[in-house]
C-alpha cells in the first residue's frame, strides 16, 4: 500500500525533514515505487509537487527537500499501485475546488465495490479507486453543504460518517485540507505527532539525519505531523485506532470523534 504525510503548524514552517524520511520509503527503505507527490499551502492558495517516478530516484524529490517551502498545511504521499497504472494522473495527491478554496487529498488503501459511487459533475480524471473516493466525498459535502457553514461541526461530522461508509469498502487511511484545517481518517494505520516547546532532537528512522528543533523554532511554535508510519525514533507518536477522525488547526486538534467499540469493529 502507500504511505501518507501530513502537516499541520501555527506558523508557516518547512517539513524538509520529515519528507526526507518519507522520499527513503519511496523505493528505497520501502516497496512506494509507483510515484510520488506533495501539495504545500500559501493562504488560499497551493503549490503542488509530482512525480510517477519512485521519490528516492526523483529529481523533483531533490528539489523538493532543498527548496524549505514554509506552509501551515501539507499533504503528501508515495505510492504503490494497485488501482490504476503509474502515471502522472494516477499520482496523489489529488485536487479540487469546494467553497473557494482548493481542497488536497490523499489516500492509503485499496477499495472495492467503489465504480458506483455517485460523484456528480465531479468527474475523475485518472484511473484510481483512491480519486474516485475523493470525487464522491466532494460531491456528497456539495449536496448536503451547498454553501460552507458558519459552523464546521456538522462537516467534520459528516466527513466522518464519509470515511465509515469507505472503509466498509476496505482499507481507508486519508488525509484531507483546505489548506486552514488538516483532516485525518484512520482505517488501520495512522498517527501523529505534536511538537511545541521545549523542543527537543529527533532523528530519523529511515535516513542518518537529527535535527535539534530548539534552534529551528521559537517557544510559541506548534507543528502536528500526521504518517502512516512513525518517521522518528524516541518521539511519543500517537497510533490512530481504527475508525477515528481527528482534525487539526494550526497543529491544534480542533475536532476529534470519540471511538466507540461498535465503531471500531465495523466494517
Amino acid at each position: 500500500m502507500c504511505e501518507l504525510l501530513g502537516m499541520s503548524a501555527n506558523v508557516p514552517t518547512d517539513i524538509c525533514f520529515s519528507f526526507t524520511g518519507l522520499v527513503k520509503r519511496g523505493g528505497e527503505t520501502g516497496p512506494h515505487r509507483d510515484g510520488w507527490g506533495i501539495t504545500f499551502y500559501e493562504g488560499k492558495g497551493c503549490r503542488s509537487f509530482k512525480d510517477p517516478r519512485p521519490s528516492c530516484e526523483s529529481e523533483i524529490a531533490e528539489l523538493v527537500k532543498a527548496y524549505p517551502i514554509k506552509s501551515e498545511a501539507v499533504i503528501s504521499h508515495i505510492r504503490q499501485a494497485n488501482r490504476g497504472g503509474v502515471s502522472l494522473e494516477n499520482t496523489h495527491p489529488f485536487t479540487r475546488e469546494l467553497w473557494g478554496r482548493h481542497w488536497t487529498y490523499a489516500h492509503n488503501g485499496q477499495l472495492s465495490d467503489y465504480h458506483d459511487l455517485p460523484t456528480g459533475d465531479l468527474l475523475p480524471i485518472g484511473e484510481t479507486d483512491s480519486e474516485k473516493a475523493f470525487c464522491w466525498i466532494l460531491a456528497q459535502l456539495k449536496q448536503h453543504f451547498p454553501t460552507k457553514p458558519s459552523d464546521l461541526t456538522p462537516v467534520f461530522e459528516f466527513l466522518a460518517q464519509s470515511g465509515d461508509t469507505l472503509r466498509a469498502k476496505g482499507v481507508f487511511n486519508m488525509l484531507l485540507s483546505d489548506g486552514e484545517y488538516v483532516l485525518a481518517y484512520c482505517s488501520n494505520n495512522l498517527h501523529w505527532l505534536t511538537r511545541r516547546a521545549p523542543f527537543g532532537k529527533a532523528r530519523l528512522i529511515d535516513e542518518d539525519m537529527v535535527i535539534d528543533f530548539q534552534q529551528e523554532t521559537t517557544p510559541n511554535d506548534i507543528v502536528t505531523v500526521i504518517a502512516t508510519r512513525p518517521l522518528t525514533e524516541g518521539e511519543p507518536w500517537v497510533k490512530m485506532a481504527t475508525g477515528a477522525f481527528v482534525v487539526f488547526k494550526y497543529g491544534e486538534i480542533v475536532f476529534e470523534r470519540v471511538i466507540t467499540d461498535d465503531l471500531a469493529k465495523a466494517d
